[in-house]
């Protein structure tokens, strides 16, 4: 959420931010905002007066009894009581001034970094990186939707049984496959330095709104509606929100941590050929990257987290490619977001497996996440990244190391999964 005295006092740029990000009616809503915060800083003043001229004929009442002016001392009970049934009235007005200048601001994207392209669709975002060869398949190549039923790896027909589509059974060598890249990915966080936690799969409404995806995405979140909790999109949210109304010391930062858990999107709406298969799921496994940073440290920890990524992909000996997101197809919450996409050699197309983004102070101040510096406190920045998501992983594996023998796991791999082919 954006900070009221920010936008107060650099009302232009946030204006020009708001419109690259293609937020609709940009600069009547702040205009709006703007309105709200001044009749509730009038209201405030009002009421601050109000209050003080109380505590005087309070401190007057008591001086008159004192002196045995019953008569003068009631007339001033009675002005006292008219003047608290104001402050009573006023101090209402100014809490429904809170709420609705509150309700305004949660509605407001982040700023965009300077760095961030201009542009409003996947095909305007910036190609900043790619690493890798294209492989060449061999003549009867399959997508993996075709491959894992020629090697009863992962059953989709089965997850519909179950559940319903998009909820796929892993089996086989799939199911190890799974766990071999979950182990993999957590390992190679632990290695680079983050404390490895397992959160809750379910989040409460205050956690939903501390990381930006409530009121935002409500639509796409699973609800149990009768325990009033969220399935996670990612594990982002509950890891985060580990440190919701938190004051952390400046020696305790940056804060890191990487986890596994499911994940659960309902994606409502996608439909067709780019969503077959692995390529769109419910319900998928990710690896995650979460950083606290100092606010003058953010960005360097940005291009750490990016470089962390890279390595993962290389060690997988995947062709990639990264992409710095322009402003109409970045996150809500994020400041400066890199997707990385793997290219799918029998689908001939790029996949995105992973998104790293800075949110800068912008969930921290919803999630009231605060360091204490010269005796103040300060809102922090907080990061995050894929480490990978599994589906699409999975998917570029399988198709990118096809052979007529069977499916070659990458070498970084094979001691996880304890065999070198599928087959």
């Amino acid at each position: 959420m954006l900070q009221i005295n920010f936008i107060r006092e650099n009302k232009e740029l946030v204006v020009s931010g708001l419109k690259k990000k293609y937020f609709p009616e940009a600069k009547e809503k702040v205009e709006e905002i703007l309105q709200v915060d001044l009749s509730r800083r009038e209201t405030q003043h009002t009421l601050d007066l109000l209050q003080s001229e109380a505590n005087q004929k309070a401190k007057a009442i008591g001086e008159l009894m004192k002196a045995g002016k019953k008569d003068e001392a009631e007339l001033e009970k009675k002005n006292a009581a008219d003047l608290r049934a104001k402050t009573k009235e006023l101090g209402d007005f100014l809490i429904s001034k809170e709420t609705e200048l509150e309700s305004l601001l949660v509605k407001l994207p982040n700023l965009p970094h300077s760095s961030v392209p201009e542009g409003r669709t996947p095909e305007e975002n910036v190609n900043i990186y790619s690493h890798g060869t294209i492989p060449v398949l061999h003549d009867a190549a399959l997508p993996h939707w075709e491959l894992i039923k020629k090697y009863d790896i992962i059953d989709f027909e089965l997850g519909v049984k179950i559940t319903s589509a998009g909820f796929p059974v892993y089996k086989n060598k799939g199911a190890r496959l799974q766990r071999a890249l979950i182990n993999f990915f957590l390992d190679e966080g632990v290695k680079a330095g983050y404390i490895e936690v397992q959160p809750p799969i379910m989040v409460n409404e205050a956690s939903g709104f501390g990381t930006g995806q409530l009121p935002d995405k409500d639509g796409q979140m699973y609800y149990a509606n009768e325990d009033k909790l969220y399935l996670i999109p990612t594990a982002e949210v509950p890891i985060t929100n580990m440190y919701r109304d938190v004051i952390l010391k400046e020696e305790e930062l940056p804060v890191r941590h990487t986890g596994y858990t499911p994940c659960f999107r309902r994606e409502a709406g996608s439909w067709g050929a780019d969503v077959r298969g692995l390529n769109r799921l419910h319900q998928f496994d990710k690896v995650e990257l979460v950083q606290i940073a100092l606010p003058e440290t953010s960005y360097a920890i940005l291009e750490e987290m990016k470089k962390h990524v890279q390595g993962l992909l290389e060690k997988l000996e995947l062709p990639y490619r990264i992409l710095r997101l322009c402003g109409g197809d970045m996150s809500f919450t994020s400041a400066l977001t890199f997707d990385f996409e793997v290219f799918s050699a029998a689908q001939k197309r790029w996949l995105e497996v992973s998104s790293v983004s800075n949110f800068e102070s912008y969930q921290a101040n919803r999630l009231k996440l605060r360091y204490k510096v010269d005796g103040k406190t300060q809102l922090l920045h907080t990061l995050n990244g894929s480490a990978l998501a599994l589906p699409r992983i999975v998917a570029s594996i399988l198709e990118n190391n096809q052979t007529p023998e069977g499916i070659t796991i990458p070498k970084a791999l094979q001691s996880y999964t304890g065999f070198e082919i599928i087959n």
